[in-house]
């Protein structure tokens, strides 16, 4: 205790309402002082401190029907109800502000609040409402919340659960949230062994009724915040281990297999047509896209070079869609158009799109507004366990939500949506081809097969990223990362069957002209 005295002589209280004032200043500021022990002490004994400044505000006297008091980032209320009690609503509008809290909040509570107390023991009920504006006591596994803020409610004579007419908590911001998913959570005590507790979203539902606004609807009363996460959807934290492994391996394979074909290529020292052009410069993407994206968890924290390698993932990204889209273009020249197809310095132009047009998006992002890119933090859903908590990973990616909803997703679905156009066609081409000159069924069934494998290779399978929710998210998990780590492997394939192809319809018209030679 005299510790805590002499530690209490330098806090400074801003303001404090009521009657007792000098006492009640002496009291919270102890209280305060003993919530900015270092963190040691605070791993230790966080929880002891804040049930001891819940169980004073209960227990102690105060004049009038409520009291408030505060610090420069903690504020208390209590409030005498009775059995009588019709609601209550509180706002920061109407409290004294506090010099931590720059952005309003508001709870609001129901009749049904003390009807389980009044049943059982008809007396006078304590409210109290703690609002922290700092998560330094609710520290989690890399959370993030909405303002810092953390507002918690208690009634004495027991736990209030489970109610029919829920708690509304308000929370606002001096920004838009769009782009952002705001999850409602409350702080669930003894869920964690390195914490006093874990982020929860159980008995809460979240509402956005403004894009500043978010409305937490809770069953209970507890501490509350709206946790902020970057991405549409949380992963769980027990599939990141295989995911990665995945990735790396998968990746790894397809960085091979795309130099492989690239040395390969050159080392036939044949000049090619287009179309084997265009499959190399595809092969070029994807090698520079699984190089970076390798590397991108490993620079997440190395500053400017994690700046610089997020803009050349992205680019690596744009170059390989807008490659996938020049290949459903130079399918539907070859299978559709046929005749009349030259183009003049045709290669020329399709560089000038395919790494061209990339390339002055990812400049002009960098020139207008350099902190598009950088770390990207990646929420994971944890479950494990007895507690339900959030952590985070970082890679080198976007950060700007505008830019990964508009140059990735949008790019990404015109992309696939060209090439399932240009899909159909080809294949009511081909089977139109059939039916005029009646190609044997196995002829055709083969050409129908090397039309689905090239486009569905060609930005088919990066569909699968539109499916990240509700049932579909665990499998569209593993299917996109199956499918496109292994997408330069699955080029490679394609090549190969190309090459053999190619090359047994040369033998095969070798040995016809040699038997017409032969002929008497």
């Amino acid at each position: 205790m005299e510790n805590l005295e002499r530690m209490s002589r330098s806090r400074n209280v801003t303001s404090l309402r009521g009657q007792q004032k000098k006492s009640r200043k002496i009291f919270l500021k102890e209280v305060s002082k003993d919530l900015d022990l270092n963190q040691e002490m605070w791993m230790s004994g966080v929880e002891r401190l804040i049930r001891g400044l819940e169980c004073s505000l209960l227990n102690t006297s105060f004049e009038g029907k409520n009291l408030t008091l505060q610090t420069h980032s903690i504020q208390t209320l209590a409030f005498k109800l009775g059995c009588d009690f019709t609601g209550l609503a509180l706002s920061s509008a109407t409290l004294e502000r506090v010099p931590q809290a720059s952005v309003p909040h508001a709870m609001q509570f129901p009749a049904e609040l003390t009807q389980n107390a009044c049943r059982t023991r008809p007396r006078e009920l304590r409210l109290i409402c703690i609002y922290f504006f700092t998560d330094y006591f609710f520290q989690s596994i890399n959370s993030s919340l909405l303002n810092n803020y953390v507002l918690g409610a208690q009634l004495s004579h027991g736990h209030v659960n489970n109610l029919s007419e829920p708690i509304n908590i308000s929370f606002w911001h001096n920004r838009s949230l769009e782009g952002y998913t705001a999850t409602c959570v409350f702080w669930k005590e003894g869920a964690s062994k390195d914490h006093w507790g874990v982020w929860s979203p159980e008995g809460c539902r979240t509402e956005q009724p403004s894009p500043s606004q978010v409305l937490c609807r809770c069953n209970h009363l507890s501490y509350f915040a709206v946790l902020m996460q970057l991405s549409p959807a949380p992963i769980p934290a027990e599939l990141l281990v295989p995911l990665t492994y995945i990735s790396l391996v998968g990746c790894s394979i397809s960085v091979v297999a795309s130099l492989l074909t690239i040395l390969l290529h050159f080392q036939a020292r044949k000049q090619g047509d287009s179309t084997t052009h265009i499959h190399m410069n595809l092969h070029a993407s994807v090698l520079l896209l699984n190089v970076a994206f390798l590397l991108s968890p490993v620079l997440a924290r190395a500053g400017a070079a994690c700046t610089a390698l997020a803009a050349i993932l992205h680019f690596a990204l744009l170059s390989c869609l807008t490659w996938m889209a020049i290949e459903g273009f130079n399918l539907y020249l070859l299978l559709v158009r046929v005749y009349n197809i030259y183009i003049r310095r045709y290669m020329l132009k399709l560089c000038a799109v395919g790494w061209g047009v990339p390339a002055l998006l990812v400049l002009l992002l960098l020139i207008d507004q350099n902190s598009v890119y950088g770390p990207h933090t990646i929420p994971l859903f944890d479950s494990r366990g007895n507690g339900t908590g959030f952590q985070n990973n970082s890679i080198c990616w976007v950060r700007s939500p505008w830019v990964h909803n508009i140059l990735v997703m949008g790019y990404g679905g015109l992309t696939s949506l060209f090439n399932l156009v240009v899909l159909a066609w080809a294949l009511r081409a081909v089977r139109r081809l059939r039916a005029q000159e009646k190609v044997p069924g196995t002829r055709a069934c083969r050409d129908s097969v090397t039309v689905l494998g090239l486009t569905m290779l060609l930005g088919t399978t990066w569909a699968l990223a539109f499916f990240s929710f509700g049932v579909f998210l665990l499998p569209q998990l593993f299917l996109f990362t199956i499918f496109n780590s292994l997408y330069g492997f699955f080029l490679f394939l394609w090549f190969c069957s190309q090459r053999c192809r190619s090359e047994a319809e040369v033998e095969a018209e070798m040995e016809a002209f040699s038997s017409s030679q032969t002929m008497p």
